[in-house]
């Protein structure tokens, strides 16, 4: 891939006023001037229009009428031109940024020359936005993109990170060799070796022939390694041996394989925090993380779901959405980020087909969405910490409905017992200490039930296995 941006084909509107004095016709590009707005309506609707320049002495390109301008094509940026920089409270929310006229015109030219730069990295690399976080992204994929160094992908789920992981491949030099993918979470410990190593007939039962594993399949080349948080201890062990010097085995092998590839692994966890479990193991983090490429969640980049509406439905132009159904889409919080929108723009596709999208449309999808997202990560406002108090404390009112369910059923049926005096005194009662002392004993009284198993005693809180961490540490309970 051409490192060179060539940005002569980019098209910049300039609303007409001061902005004539930075002669930005010396960028070399195609550029319109208007007047007034129904020019510009005209201008983004006969040709791609990337960038709008208005002066802040004009106060006519007001929310809606970017909106409007945004309806043809999302991607389009809006900036101002100010001669002071105002403070991120100041800045509207359809305004993408402000350039200080005061640098003057060399510097003006430049940060245009800049943001057309960055959009056009956007598209090499198939990332759809147009919000500082994912430019930030493209850059970084573009000074890495060349080396041989390891990369973390971190993003939650759905966000797109094979995404980076390809355009890594496909910018470096070893783009003509195989770019190969794997998700070590979706396979057994014993099964994902094999798929990685390879194995050599007869090394267990129901190997008939000799295998060849994904790091010789990618030799020259790219190996993603998806969720590698979910590896077991023992498998990180072998990843970190290949990760130094590139020697691994096979399975049921003796003789030691070479291979050169470049590793880019991914997860949504926080390894910093399983290293602090112990769960993940602090020489591989740094094997891997050389650099480290975060994935916003979509919720943070907003500005990016029309975009990608748009970059869905573009191949069927006589489908869009209304103010009031894109007002809902950017107010929903998309747990399953890009891979969640995707969903919704592919079930609009089948039940509109074409037409407008109505905010009732999106109101029925996020309604199924909060029926189904009980136990998904959504924002809530509150702490890990103050989330994990009212997953337990709901816990304990559950246990206790169905102890005091299990205790009625029993003594209904035990002539002469007196109700009243059978009671269960193994979970604690609601008046029996602090919400903490409550939560202290009710995982105590888990683990014993479940043997010391914690991902069993998690499941049985209804909390998930790091937040179980975090309360066996604060409780000395480990």
């Amino acid at each position: 891939m051409n490192s060179d941006i060539d940005d002569r084909m980019r098209r910049v509107l300039l609303l007409r006023g001061p902005l004539d004095s930075f002669r930005l016709d010396k960028l070399g590009r195609e550029v319109n001037i208007c007047t007034e707005l129904p020019q510009v309506y005209q201008r983004v609707r006969e040709s791609r229009i990337d960038l709008i320049l208005f002066d802040e002495n004009r106060t006519d390109l007001t929310a809606a009428v970017a909106s409007r301008i945004r309806r043809v094509n999302g991607l389009t940026e809006i900036w101002k031109i100010a001669g002071d920089e105002p403070t991120a409270n100041d800045l509207p929310q359809h305004i993408d940024g402000v350039i200080l006229g005061s640098a003057g015109s060399e510097l003006v030219i430049e940060k245009v020359r800049s943001i057309l730069r960055s959009k056009q990295l956007l598209e090499e690399f198939g990332i759809v936005g147009r919000s500082p976080r994912m430019k930030n992204v493209a850059e970084t994929i573009k000074r890495v993109a060349a080396t041989d160094m390891s990369v973390l992908v971190v993003g939650p789920s759905g966000a797109g990170k094979e995404l980076v992981a390809r355009a890594l491949h496909k910018s470096s030099p070893r783009a003509e060799k195989q770019y190969v993918a794997i998700n070590c979470g979706a396979l057994a410990p014993g099964l994902l070796e094999s798929e990685l190593f390879g194995h050599e007939k007869g090394a267990f039962t129901g190997s008939v022939g000799r295998r060849e594993g994904l790091f010789r399949k990618a030799d020259g080349g790219t190996l993603f390694l998806d969720e590698i948080g979910e590896t077991s201890p023992e498998m990180q062990v072998k990843l970190l041996r290949v990760l130094e010097d590139g020697t691994f085995y096979p399975v049921g092998s003796s003789v030691a394989s070479k291979t050169n590839v470049r590793v880019v692994s991914a997860t949504n966890r926080d390894l910093t925090e399983a290293i602090s479990e112990r769960t993940f193991r602090e020489d591989l983090y740094f094997r891997i993380a050389v650099v480290k490429i975060v994935l916003p969640p979509l919720f943070e980049r907003k500005c990016d779901i029309l975009p990608l509406l748009q970059h869905f439905w573009r191949h069927h132009g006589g489908l869009t959405c209304t103010d009031s159904a894109l007002e809902l889409l950017t107010r929903f919080d998309w747990p399953g980020n890009i891979r969640q929108l995707r969903n919704f723009a592919d079930r609009m596709l089948a039940l509109k087909g074409k037409g407008l999208v109505e905010a009732d449309d999106v109101q029925s999808f996020l309604d199924e969405q909060y029926a189904d997202a009980t136990h998904l990560p959504v924002a809530t406002g509150k702490t890990v910490e103050e989330a994990g108090h009212e997953l337990i404390y709901h816990a304990i009112l559950s246990l206790g409905n169905e102890v005091r369910m299990l205790r009625d059923l029993i003594t209904a049926h035990l002539p002469g017992e007196n109700p009243t005096e059978v009671y269960d005194d193994s979970l604690p009662h609601r008046d029996a200490g602090s919400l903490e002392e409550m939560e202290e004993e009710l995982i105590r009284a888990t683990l014993e039930r479940t043997n010391g198993n914690r991902k069993e005693a998690a499941r049985i809180l209804g909390i998930g296995e790091r937040t179980l961490y975090r309360k066996l540490k604060k409780y000395r309970l480990s």
